[in-house]
């Protein structure tokens, strides 16, 4: 229960970060009102203010606070409408049309980015997806080594007991020898599990990286407390999320170096864009996942959506042809894979302090 709450208040912290980010105006008709607004006193002329902009009647009741609240967290207005379904069939032409200035109707990148990533993680935590942080035995290598040796030691012991009550022509002593034999093989590779574990074999050392806040805070830190260190893990890809849109950039300004016409901000768009329909592909997977229709159904909705909706977005923003966006894609791909890798490596880092 206490995810599902954690889940859902993700939701509105995402929702009312976006409405931070890109605040909603309306589109209210001008009526007759008059007076002074309350917030820089300047004369009123219509519904909103015309040097300040807040809204010539403010509420004060309890019904328009949820109305506020419901709005926020919903985003029901136009321009999600006008967001969505194009971000879904047409991103190309919803980056495009952005870029070029098309802004009052559409949701930001950044809101959109924002908004979806928290919802995503959200609904991750509703159904229950998230990284183990109970990893069982948490006890020395060598202890649990040593724990293990003493077990096989004694059946071994019985083994060789049963043996030698056994007469020498006994049909079952060559399964019991066999037995033996296989068991006397592990106790020897325990025996060496054990000896390096504990540090006593002078013939292999470990000195680490060499670097000093490696070595004594993140790689002990992950020692002594795998557990928690991947709950850190999980909580940083949460609220650091947006590095993945700065480590993106410079890779997709690589594949159109040679085009000047396109620049750094359009890349920016493609990418902000890109990552937000990804997080909504991804609720989506965990909702069809965790349904009747099974994991399996989940893996083909990838397969099948994301490569297709990256090889649209990606000849429809740069307007390209069928050639340039295949070779494109396939770097993107790469590329793609190189940036997780960077932004786990990160998040490995952060979870140092």
């Amino acid at each position: 229960m206490s995810d599902i709450a954690e889940g859902l208040g993700a939701a509105i912290e995402g929702a009312l970060t976006s409405k931070a980010v890109e605040p909603d105006r309306g589109r209210t008709a001008v009526s007759a009102i008059t007076g002074e607004c309350a917030n820089c006193a300047a004369s009123l002329s219509g519904p909103y203010c015309n040097q300040c902009g807040q809204k010539a009647r403010v509420h004060r009741t309890l019904s328009a606070i949820g109305h506020d609240l419901m709005h926020g967290v919903l985003h029901l207005d136009g321009k999600l409408a006008h967001t969505l379904p194009l971000l879904a069939f047409s991103p190309g032409r919803l980056t495009r049309r952005y870029i070029e200035g098309e802004r009052a109707k559409f949701v930001s990148p950044m809101a959109m980015f924002l908004f979806s990533v928290f919802a995503m993680f959200a609904v991750f935590q509703i159904v229950g997806i998230g990284v183990p942080t109970s990893l069982g035995d948490r006890r020395p290598i060598a202890a649990q080594a040593g724990d293990l040796l003493e077990i096989a030691d004694r059946d071994a012991q019985d083994l060789r007991e049963q043996l030698a009550a056994l007469p020498a022509d006994d049909p079952q002593r060559p399964r019991l020898e066999g037995e033996l034999d296989e068991l006397e093989a592990g106790l020897e590779g325990l025996s060496q599990i054990e000896l390096f574990a504990s540090g006593n074999n002078a013939k292999v050392t470990f000195s680490g990286t060499g670097i000093e806040w490696i070595d004594n805070g993140l790689i002990k830190k992950w020692k002594e407390n795998p557990g928690l260190m991947l709950y850190k893990l999980q909580a940083n890809g949460y609220k650091f999320s947006w590095l993945l849109i700065p480590l993106s950039i410079p890779f997709v300004w690589l594949m159109f170096v040679w085009r000047r016409r396109f620049k750094a901000y359009d890349h920016a768009v493609f990418v902000t864009y890109s990552l937000a329909f990804m997080s909504l592909l991804f609720i989506v997977m965990s909702l069809v996942g965790t349904s009747a229709l099974g994991p399996g159904w989940a893996f083909t909705i990838f397969a099948t959506v994301a490569p297709l909706h990256l090889y649209k977005h990606l000849r429809r923003t740069y307007d390209l042809s069928r050639f340039s966006t295949v070779w494109r894609f396939f770097a993107l791909s790469v590329f793609i894979l190189v940036v997780i890798m960077l932004f786990v490596q990160a998040l490995v880092v952060l979870g140092a302090f």
